[in-house]
């Protein structure tokens, strides 16, 4: 695991208080600020530090961050943070005052790796960003593993449908299927599931 000190990171969250804004924005700004401040006299190295609005899918593309930390109240945030890795995911950790449990399941639920509330602080930022990237880590190995099981059981339904195709059009067993397919993708270098797909879609056309 890479230590977190040497992660890119994005910091979403308030840049700076509107002009007129109420006490609790101005103590969010500040708080966010202190955050930034905090991480970089740490030696942490900051990408970027985004308002929430920001167009945040171009900026991770562009920037590649490792990690993103949300500093911010509004749910609208962290759902476009969600929203702009979803094809390209990274551990999210999110500070927060909101200690709702609805809100911190459903934060989980859509990837966030860690949700921390009521305790911001730059001495416990190291440790939550390794706890993160670790669950981060399990829960990415886990989902490839998931990806790959749905392949191979779509895989062998396309076989299936292909040896029934054979065994209808030339009237033989489901062995002898097995192995017209097996040869057909040898004598043409192709997995077995591609050449059971070429052969259905072959047999569509002819419908």
């Amino acid at each position: 695991m890479t230590d977190s000190r040497h992660l890119k990171i994005i910091v979403v969250n308030s840049l700076v208080a509107p002009q007129g804004a109420d006490r609790s924005t101005q103590a969010q700004a500040e708080r966010a600020r202190a955050l930034r401040i905090g991480l970089l006299e740490e030696g942490y190295n900051i990408l970027a530090a985004l308002p929430p609005d920001a167009d945040l899918e171009q900026q991770i593309s562009k920037l590649q961050p490792d990690v993103i930390i949300v500093d911010e109240q509004s749910d609208a945030a962290l759902r476009n943070v969600v929203d702009a890795t979803a094809n390209a995911r990274r551990p999210i950790v999110c500070f927060t005052e909101d200690n709702d449990r609805k809100k911190m399941h459903a934060a989980i639920e859509a990837g966030v790796s860690a949700y921390v509330v009521a305790g911001l602080s730059v001495e416990r930022v190291k440790a939550v960003l390794d706890v993160a990237i670790a669950r981060f880590e399990v829960d990415q190995k886990l989902r490839d593993e998931l990806n790959e099981t749905k392949l191979k059981l779509a895989e062998r339904k396309v076989i299936e449908r292909a040896k029934g195709l054979l065994m209808e059009r030339h009237h033989c067993s489901e062995d002898e299927a097995y192995r017209k397919l097996r040869r057909l993708a040898m004598d043409k270098n192709l997995k077995l599931s591609e050449i059971a797909q070429r052969m259905l879609d072959f047999a569509d056309l002819l419908i």
